[in-house]
C-alpha cells in the first residue's frame, strides 16, 4: 500500500500543488478541491497547525535598542546638513521585540518549507504587501486550536464536478 496518493502527477508537479494548496486553506481558511487531494492536503495542513499549536507560546521576549528616523509633523523625515550633504537624523528607541527559541525557530523553518508566499493585492498597482503566513499561523491560528487534540481540518462533500464527474469537497478549518 502506498504511503501518499500520487494524484496522477510527477513528484515536482504533486510537490508544487500540495504547497499551493496548504497555503492557499491556512490564508483563505477553507478551499474547494477534489476528495483525493483534499486528503493529501489535509495531513500536511494538519501538521502544520499541529506544529504551532506546539510552539506557540516557545519565545523570549527581548528589549532592543533601535535606530529609528525622526520626523516632522507631515509624516517626513528630518534631514540636517553635514558638511555640505543632507543627511536624516535619527534617534534610539527601545522596542521589544519575540526572539524564537531554538525549537520554534526550527518549526518556523519547516513551516517555511512547506509554505508558499502570500502577497495582497490592494486597489493600486503599487499596493502589494506581502502576508507573513508563519507569523499567522503562530498568532491567529494556533490559539484558536490550543486546546484542540488534532482534527483541524474538515471535508464536506459538495457533489459530482460536471466535466468529469470527480467528487469535489471543500477542504476547511474548523
Amino acid at each position: 500500500m502506498a504511503k501518499y496518493r500520487k494524484l496522477g502527477r510527477t513528484s515536482d508537479q504533486r510537490k508544487s500543488l500540495i504547497r499551493s494548496q496548504v497555503t492557499s486553506l491556512l490564508y483563505h481558511g477553507k478551499i474547494v478541491t477534489t476528495e483525493a487531494k483534499a486528503k493529501e492536503v489535509r495531513k500536511f495542513a494538519d501538521k502544520m497547525i499541529a506544529l504551532a499549536v506546539k510552539e506557540a507560546d516557545n519565545y523570549e521576549e527581548v528589549t532592543v535598542k533601535a535606530k529609528v528616523a525622526r520626523k516632522d509633523k507631515d509624516g517626513k523625515r528630518v534631514k540636517e546638513v553635514v558638511d555640505g550633504k543632507k543627511v536624516t537624523v535619527y534617534d534610539e528607541v527601545d522596542k521589544t521585540i519575540k526572539k524564537d527559541l531554538p525549537s520554534r525557530l526550527h518549526a518556523r523553518r519547516q513551516m517555511l518549507k512547506l509554505l508558499y508566499p502570500v502577497v495582497e493585492t490592494g486597489e493600486k498597482k503599487k499596493d502589494h504587501k506581502k502576508v507573513d503566513m508563519v507569523d499567522k499561523l503562530f498568532t491567529e491560528i494556533a490559539p484558536k486550536y490550543k486546546n484542540r487534540k488534532g482534527g483541524y481540518t474538515r471535508i464536506i462533500k459538495i457533489g459530482p464536478r460536471k466535466g468529469d464527474a470527480a467528487m469535489m469537497v471543500v477542504l476547511e478549518l474548523v
